[in-house]
């Protein structure tokens, strides 16, 4: 957008009116949501038969507004049928949770992190399945660090590990991590393992033979990254949590060029992994292995914080151990945990929020969900008859 159009747009956006835009802002890539030289800044929007991709995508959501769908004269077939390569997170329903439940129903999680200079993210992960309701979180860490952790984490088994002179997990610790791995019922590699190379080795040959389902995270990515056809022979589920840095080291690209085509890369990169892939930041982002993308609606940007991906991997963890499959598991914990941030956020403002607020109103996220008090705008952009 440049010359008389951009002079045009320049105006709108200077004339201190509030302003209503149709379909989408003008200047906004209805394909990607990004500026395109110059956009219109909307007061309100309102799109035709189903919301563009652009809609969903910053920053094209934020020159929004406050985003409206109408369907025209769209037949129920056309915008509700499941073939949908693109759609919103929509509503997950929770399993109900059994009367005769016990820790071991909900989920047997193990959860092998943490390194030295990396004693949250190991406890944000644990801690946050136990908070989104998982039932038994194993910690498999060094052992120098554990003391430390367990200050925190006191409701956390601890599983102490052999170590490098580094204080990472050493390779020599793969017999008893891959026997732990097999008694559990989904195991979580990753988080603040460090980078070490007997670590980054360690971590390779892990996801090569562990037979439950597997969620990779934070440092456990880019190990895999050096060897990403070693997922291609799991038979169990393998979930993948990164953000842009890490998404552009798995597809050998630059992070502005991952940023640029999120919805094509993230395709990509589910069937190349055989995986859910969650491509984490404003308006996360799921992909499934049949090509179907979901685009979250809750969250805020207070939440680019420290941890908050941690918090995500155990989110993750505990809604498949209420039951639901990996891809609806996956689903359903970018979604709470982007509510409970921004539950967060609504108590404490944008600010300032910490992984620790974030895992204490996961609680609170589950008992609106349960509910059903949920406003429908944190799932869908809502609709004018």
């Amino acid at each position: 957008v440049k010359g008389l159009a951009a002079d045009v747009i320049s105006l709108i956006n200077s004339s201190g009116r509030p302003v209503l835009s149709l379909d989408i802002p003008s200047g906004i890539s209805g394909d990607t949501g990004r500026v395109m030289g110059a956009a219109v800044r909307a007061a309100y929007t309102v799109t035709f038969g189903l919301p563009k991709i652009g809609n969903l995508l910053y920053p094209g959501y934020d020159h929004c507004g406050e985003l409206f769908v109408t369907h025209i004269s769209f037949p129920p077939a056309l915008y509700d049928r499941d073939s949908l390569l693109t759609q919103t997170n929509e509503r997950v329903l929770l399993p109900p949770r059994s009367a005769e439940a016990y820790k071991g129903s909900m989920g047997d999680v193990l959860f092998i992190a943490g390194g030295a200079n990396y004693f949250g993210a190991p406890y944000f992960s644990a801690m946050s399945f136990l908070k989104a309701g998982g039932g038994y979180a194993r910690l498999a860490a060094p052992a120098s660090i554990i003391p430390f952790i367990a200050q925190s984490g006191r409701e956390i088994v601890y599983l102490p590990q052999r170590e490098t002179a580094a204080f990472s997990l050493s390779l020599k610790a793969k017999p008893e991590l891959l026997s732990f791995a097999e008694k559990a019922d989904m195991v979580v590699i990753g988080p603040g393992l460090s980078l070490q190379e007997e670590t980054t080795k360690l971590v390779r040959e892990m996801a090569a033979v562990i037979s439950k389902p597997l969620l990779i995270d934070g440092d456990g990515l880019t190990a895999i990254a050096e060897r990403p056809e070693i997922l291609l022979k799991r038979k169990a589920a393998t979930i993948l949590t990164p953000h842009a840095g890490e998404m552009a080291r798995l597809m050998r690209k630059t992070v502005a060029e991952v940023n640029a085509d999120k919805i094509d890369i993230l395709r990509a990169a589910a069937a190349k992994f055989n995986a859910t892939v969650v491509f984490k930041g404003a308006h996360s982002l799921i992909g499934l292995v049949d090509g179907r993308v979901y685009v979250n609606l809750s969250g805020n940007p207070g939440m680019a914080t420290a941890g908050s991906g941690d918090v995500l991997t155990g989110c993750i963890a505990a809604l498949q151990g209420f039951g639901l499959s990996s891809e609806m598991a996956t689903r359903k914990g970018v979604f709470l945990h982007g509510y409970a941030g921004d539950l967060a956020a609504g108590q404490k403002g944008l600010d300032g929020i910490t992984a620790t607020d974030i895992l204490e109103h996961l609680p609170q996220a589950l008992k609106d969900d349960r509910a059903g008090t949920i406003d429908s705008k944190y799932c869908e952009p809502p609709v004018i008859l």
